[in-house]
């Protein structure tokens, strides 16, 4: 095991999927940075490194005795040491987390290029750490509002935030009793399927049909659908304000 000095971090919480855990370039001026002192780095498997960043699930006991307050943090002129904190790797990809003192990996972070350089050149032609975890089998229908990595490929912070906000409101028409609603907003989005859908369709089958077309990408006509889908609800409006507004203030 190697240790790492003054690290940046830029922690997101409560991640499940490592899309989220946004890399150094597309970091934001008013994202709140950590310095970690010190930090312990691990080199691991590849399945065990994907178990990690993406998944909130218990860490192993003797993964966690073997970094246990090893990291200490900077804050100002004071330094504190945290139980649980550390960096991995595969070899490839890199990810630094902080239980926060709990078994789970609730803090994620990426570094910034010149100290994953660093990382992997620690490594190079060094054995793994093995450390013994039970896989999580999971469902392949994932829930409404969690996408699966390959419907985020290549779309930016701004875009996979905004594609969230609009999931989120397509799971509000859900619920609604409108058939006219749901059909108005799938002509808003393409109106060819609207011609193509048949009179005995129910709502949940329209609905579907809606949500299922805009899972892929990021485009113009999702900006358009999103921006007017969340028209009259006062928190997704502001949701929608404060991320292009933060869009417009990348950290470099």
């Amino acid at each position: 095991m190697k240790y790492l000095y003054d690290v940046w971090v830029n922690w997101f919480e409560g991640e499940e999927h490592g899309y989220n855990v946004c890399a150094y370039h597309e970091w934001r001026k008013n994202d709140k940075i950590d310095i970690l002192e010190q930090v312990p780095s691990l080199y691991i498997t590849e399945a065990f490194y994907a178990y990690i960043e993406n998944s909130l699930h218990h860490l192993p006991e003797a993964f966690l005795e073997k970094i246990h307050k090893r990291a200490y943090i900077r804050k100002g002129v004071s330094r504190r040491v945290l139980d649980y904190a550390c960096i991995v790797t595969d070899g490839k990809r890199i990810l630094a987390l902080n239980t926060l003192g709990y078994q789970i990996p609730i803090q994620k972070s990426r570094l910034i290029p010149r100290q994953e350089r660093q990382v992997l050149e620690n490594y190079q032609q060094k054995k793994r750490d093995f450390f013994s975890f039970t896989p999580i089998q999971k469902d392949d229908a994932v829930g409404l509002l969690s996408m699966k990595e390959y419907h985020v490929i290549g779309l930016t912070r701004r875009e996979r935030q905004l594609k969230k906000l609009l999931l989120i409101a397509l799971d509000k028409l859900r619920l609604t009793d409108n058939r006219n609603e749901v059909l108005y907003w799938l002509s808003e989005w393409d109106i060819q399927m609207v011609q193509s859908i048949r009179m005995e369709a129910t709502i949940e089958d329209i609905w579907t049909v809606l949500y299922n077309s805009v899972q892929n990408g990021w485009s113009e006509a999702h900006e358009r659908l999103c921006a007017q889908i969340i028209k009259g609800n006062p928190f997704l409006e502001k949701y929608w304000e404060l991320e292009n507004e933060n869009s417009h203030n990348p950290s470099h």
